[in-house]
């Protein structure tokens, strides 16, 4: 024959529902600071990104603040761009990289956010040596500098592709920047934030400074973005970053902090 049971009082109730809910809470909070910070890499190209910028740079900025309005904080390593590129979109524990150029190719790769800002892209040159163009078949004599793995336009980079465009590939803008002003290329693909910046900040180039400019006629105004890893991971954190970046003004902060970071050039 079963023993009777003792009643369960409404103490005993209330006190076994608090421990339950410390027990949940405990569970549940690595899980909480894990989903509510987004890991990203990216590359030393001031004044869009940098470990020493203010504010680590312009895409940084937008990053974060729509990130923030999203209730989710960004945490941002940096690295060359190829190891960024594979370390963002391959190793655990990371979301995805920025600052990247929307490309087709890439789309088998990872997921594009919305648009982050902009970077007008041209081509920097002597000032005593302006080439003028109308279509990309004018270049075709022209030895154009690029940067290895760097996206620039569609049309450019599949005439590269073909031979149409022949380029010298270089492991970054500020190596484009000495060959213009050496007289090694005549052109070299840069942003103009970029260029600004270098020429501004950079001792390398300041005795050359005032003989380089940016080619009258830009390449294309290119969209920039945060490309996330194809996963479970990525579109989480891309779900979180394009919501909040419809409650920012991405043109305004991206101004300010481009601003800030010329400013702050030594």
């Amino acid at each position: 024959m079963p023993q009777k049971r003792k009643a369960v009082t409404p103490r005993q109730l209330r006190l076994v529902g608090f421990a339950l809910t410390l027990v949940l809470l405990a569970a549940a909070r690595p899980v909480l600071a894990e989903e509510q910070t987004v890991k990203l890499t990216s590359l030393e190209w001031p004044p869009f990104s940098g470990a020493q910028l203010p504010g680590l740079g312009a895409s940084a900025a937008v990053a974060r603040a729509a990130l923030g309005a999203a209730d989710t904080a960004l945490e941002v390593e940096f690295y060359p761009w190829q190891r960024a590129v594979k370390t963002g979109l391959e190793t655990a524990g990371y979301a995805g990289y920025f600052p990247e150029y929307y490309s087709v190719e890439l789309t088998e790769k990872c997921l594009f956010s919305e648009p982050a800002g902009a970077s007008p892209l041209g081509f920097v040159e002597r000032r005593d040596g302006p080439v003028t163009w109308n279509s990309l078949d004018d270049l075709a004599p022209v030895v154009i500098g690029t940067v290895n793995g760097y996206v620039n336009t569609e049309e450019f980079d599949k005439r590269v592709a073909d031979g149409r465009i022949k380029v010298e590939s270089v492991v970054d803008d500020l190596t484009n920047i000495r060959k213009v002003a050496n007289h090694r290329i005549r052109l070299a693909v840069i942003d103009r934030n970029v260029l600004d910046y270098l020429l501004v900040s950079e001792p390398s180039v300041a005795d050359v400074r005032a003989s380089l400019q940016f080619n009258a006629r830009p390449l294309e105004v290119k969209k920039l973005y945060i490309c996330f890893r194809k996963d479970a991971i990525g579109a989480a954190a891309k779900r979180r970053f394009d919501d909040g970046l419809g409650k920012i003004d991405v043109q305004a902060i991206m101004a300010d902090a481009l601003r800030l970071t010329t400013r702050g050039a030594p």
